[in-house]
């Protein structure tokens, strides 16, 4: 089955849909995507290990969940899509908390281009059920310990998570506490009711 990404102009809008699977290359367009931070109820972040078979950024640590949502589908129900597929969690509280993050990385000639808005949830629990094709590790980790050791460099992610870091610590430093952001900030191709 195809899996289509949102392809976006310069201002955030909605320019057509490519396949995925072709999108990622040395000149990725820029497309809509999504991170999100997901913590259990003590506030231990979820930390994963992006499979080595993935065709982008493979065994790179980073953020609980990220991915793309489909045409038409809203950012947070993508995110809870994507929680339950790759990492067998049903998603309680979600909220958005950097509606206009955007990023541009590369690794071994393949780039990413993506306006990825950023959420913060809650899990019931540290039970897990990891898709291997997907997800090569978790680990469960303070958000204090993680934010330090990844803004000090002793802990490598993923170049998107480090400059989500950057900016989800002044938020505060408790994620279950961070303010939720207002969705009118999204980019337009995100915001489906305009």
């Amino acid at each position: 089955m195809t899996e289509l990404v949102v392809l976006l102009d310069d201002h955030g809008r909605a320019v057509g849909t490519q396949d995925k699977a072709t999108v990622h290359h040395g000149q990725t367009p820029r497309h809509l995507a999504f991170s999100a931070y997901l913590v259990d109820p003590e506030g231990a972040l979820l930390v994963t290990q992006r499979a080595g078979t993935k065709a982008t950024f493979p065994g790179v640590w980073t953020n609980s969940v990220c991915g793309h949502p489909a045409p038409g589908e809203a950012l947070d129900t993508a995110a809870r899509r994507r929680a339950l597929d790759e990492l067998g969690v049903t998603v309680g509280e979600l909220r958005l908390v950097l509606p206009e993050f955007g990023y541009v990385a590369e690794m071994e000639g393949v780039v990413e281009n993506e306006l990825c808005p950023v959420f913060v949830g809650v899990l019931p629990g540290r039970e897990l059920g990891l898709e291997p094709a997907e997800v090569g590790g978790a680990e469960w980790v303070p958000w204090s310990t993680f934010s330090v050791e990844v803004l000090d460099g002793r802990r490598a992610v993923s170049s998107w998570c480090r400059e989500q870091v950057e900016q989800l610590v002044l938020l505060g430093p408790n994620p279950r506490d961070w303010p939720a952001a207002d969705p009118a900030l999204l980019p337009p191709a995100a915001r489906l009711d305009s």
